[in-house]
């Protein structure tokens, strides 16, 4: 069975091959939301912020007791190998990238957290056995992220709840850049008259590609 592995991806020779694959692993993802008290409404109002990154997190048995006689492995030095990819690095300025490989998963992140618990130790008390929990967060470039924020933002039709410090005019101004495109929102919901807009009116914003 192919055995996973977690690449140093910006510095040469500090991988890590794991000797006992991770019997499951945990991939989350989650969105932000702002919660908006409304006057007269019973729960709050969400407005959707933005899309979190995904975290990948898993149990990794590190076992150089069983394994010593065929590869002399050294337990302290692979989980070194491990610390080494969370470390600053002199030319980057930060912890390199890293890649979390096993079969069809290719998870190219960051190490976030590594706790360690040793669980086995040999006569002179050197441990031998360790069970790591290890928790990577995606990485994506800068150009990976404006690719995403392209899709989120007016070219694409989004809805939003008006609050109470809110007005057509300056969702306009923020969603379009001028509040003069308050006719391109007003006509798109079919408003005859922007002022008789309260709290809590639902606003669809069309495509930016609509003519004004």
């Amino acid at each position: 069975m192919e055995k996973a592995q977690i690449i140093n991806l910006d510095v040469e020779g500090k991988n890590l091959e794991v000797l006992f694959n991770p019997t499951e692993y945990s991939l989350e993802i989650g969105n932000s939301y702002q919660e908006t008290a409304l006057p007269g409404l019973q729960s709050p109002v969400l407005q959707f912020i933005n899309g979190n990154i995904r975290t990948l997190t898993m149990e990794l048995l590190l076992d150089a007791w069983s394994n010593v006689n065929k590869t002399n492995a050294d337990l302290l030095a692979e989980i070194d190998t491990l610390r080494s990819m969370m470390a600053i690095d002199a030319k980057l300025h930060a912890p390199p990238r890293v890649m979390f490989k096993w079969g069809e998963l290719e998870f190219t992140s960051i190490i976030a957290n590594l706790s360690q618990r040793f669980t086995m130790f040999n006569t002179n008390g050197k441990p031998v056995r360790a069970t790591l929990n290890v928790t990577f967060k995606e990485y994506l470039p800068i150009s990976k992220q404006m690719e995403l924020l392209r899709l989120q933002s007016v070219d694409k039709t989004k809805r939003r709840i008006l609050t109470a410090d809110d007005s057509i005019w300056s969702i306009a101004a923020r969603e379009y850049g001028h509040p003069r495109e308050w006719r391109r929102i007003a006509r798109h919901n079919r408003i005859e008259d922007p002022l008789s807009l309260i709290p809590g009116d639902a606003l669809v914003l069309p495509p930016v590609e609509n003519p004004s």
